[in-house]
């Protein structure tokens, strides 16, 4: 793959919309050229213990932290340097894209924001197609590891975009 944006969120609960923090990479022609993370208050704003074992993530994370609408309009504007995703027209990638694409969706919804028709591509899929049962799992470290990238600090939104951008130029 020559380009897109590898996005990853983390939740504060068992509601997509949930969003608590946000990573996402442009890449071009093999390379990283732009990154941002954010920490999110969430909505609905609390923590479920399940969640916060996952990524560490606490109240005393994301009390001060910006809104949604705030965080994704700083998001395009660092990615997109004046312009919006939509308007980059390249997709967004995420390991098990459903999940990602659900909690943006979700998140878009309880605010109130119109939400474009993204495209997404899923780099788990595209892992099973590629690796099979070369792997012993298809999970996001594995995946990167057969890829030649190790993913340090696992569940923290940019490291796991990061890892996605990784996989996507190998094997997309």
């Amino acid at each position: 793959m020559r380009r897109g944006i590898a996005i990853d969120f983390e939740t504060a609960n068992e509601c997509p919309a949930s969003v608590c923090s946000v990573g996402a990479v442009l890449f071009e022609d093999g390379e990283i050229v732009r990154s941002f993370y954010s920490l999110i208050q969430p909505e609905p704003n609390y923590y479920k213990w399940f969640c916060q074992r996952v990524h560490g993530l606490c109240h005393c994370d994301t009390d001060d932290a910006p809104v949604f609408p705030y965080v994704w309009e700083a998001l395009e504007r660092e990615i997109g340097q004046g312009l919006s995703i939509e308007e980059m027209g390249i997709p967004l990638v995420a390991h098990n894209s459903r999940f990602d694409e659900g909690c943006l969706r979700a998140v878009f919804s309880a605010y109130g924001m119109t939400y474009p028709d993204y495209e997404f591509l899923d780099t788990l899929t595209a892992s099973r197609r590629h690796y099979g049962n070369m792997l012993p799992n298809h999970q996001l470290q594995t995946v990167a590891e057969a890829c030649g990238y190790s993913l340090v600090n696992h569940h923290h939104a940019l490291a796991d975009a990061e890892a996605c951008a990784a996989i996507a130029m190998k094997i997309l």
